[in-house]
């Protein structure tokens, strides 16, 4: 039996150039109590829809027609940085999704995902986190982090390997750790078994750096890791020890 959204139900546009996996994914999604207000069927039409709707959550496919999903993620977050994009792919590594990360998608979703799943990521991502575990981030970055390009970037075109952030001077020696771990895939349980601490004060570390860095979540962090040294790909952890709690 369908579900009456709430007025707490994350709003979603869905932007797909396929109107049959539209359907499905609003079918599914409405009979969750999930409240589909808009569609587009190719990149501009999804930035122009989340401008006039001001979504919560877009599901947004990487390659559509006339503009492609990263270029419509990216003007979507300049114009909307509350709203949280999920791209859709039809493959788990596909090569632009390092790119989407990059540019603040909150994660990937497979097109073959399941009901329940699609519906609990978009109330996830709703929520603020990030939809990929660490782990599965740090693989798609490793795989594509010295090659793809970020936004920007032209297809094909590797974007040139950035200096140090110099956001991170901001950080205090136990923060640029904590930010280390996560590039390299750590959940909260296992920093505060590295570094020997509760996981609330886990928790508050994490916070501070995504307060200090603006970033969005995980996703985001872990990519920064990569993009600014701290973690390279099949590389050692590059942080410093960490006396500081």
């Amino acid at each position: 039996m369908p579900i009456e959204p709430t007025a707490a139900a994350p709003r979603v546009v869905i932007a797909d150039d396929q109107e049959l996996l539209r359907t499905g994914f609003r079918m599914i999604l409405t009979a969750r109590g999930i409240n589909v207000v808009g569609e587009a069927s190719d990149g501009v039409k999804a930035v122009a829809t989340v401008r006039e709707l001001r979504p919560d959550v877009v599901l947004m496919d990487i390659r559509m027609p006339r503009m492609d999903g990263l270029e419509a993620t990216r003007r979507i977050l300049a114009q909307a940085p509350d709203c949280r994009v999920i791209m859709l792919t039809t493959f788990d590594l596909d090569k632009y999704v390092y790119a989407a990360l990059a540019a603040g998608a909150s994660g990937f979703l497979l097109k073959d995902v399941t009901p329940a799943h699609l519906a609990a990521a978009v109330r996830l991502v709703d929520t603020g986190d990030a939809l990929l575990a660490p782990a599965i981030t740090r693989r798609l970055v490793e795989r594509f982090a010295s090659g793809v390009p970020t936004s920007g970037a032209g297809p094909g075109r590797a974007a040139a390997a950035p200096a140090v952030h110099q956001d991170l001077t901001t950080l205090t020696p136990r923060e640029r750790e904590v930010l280390t771990l996560m590039g390299q895939g750590l959940s909260n349980t296992e920093l505060a078994q590295q570094l020997t601490l509760s996981e609330a004060t886990v928790k508050t570390h994490v916070a501070r750096i995504f307060s200090k860095l603006t970033l969005r979540d995980r996703a985001q962090a872990v990519v920064l890791a990569y993009e600014t040294g701290l973690v390279k790909a099949g590389g050692p952890n590059n942080a410093p020890p960490s006396t500081t709690p």
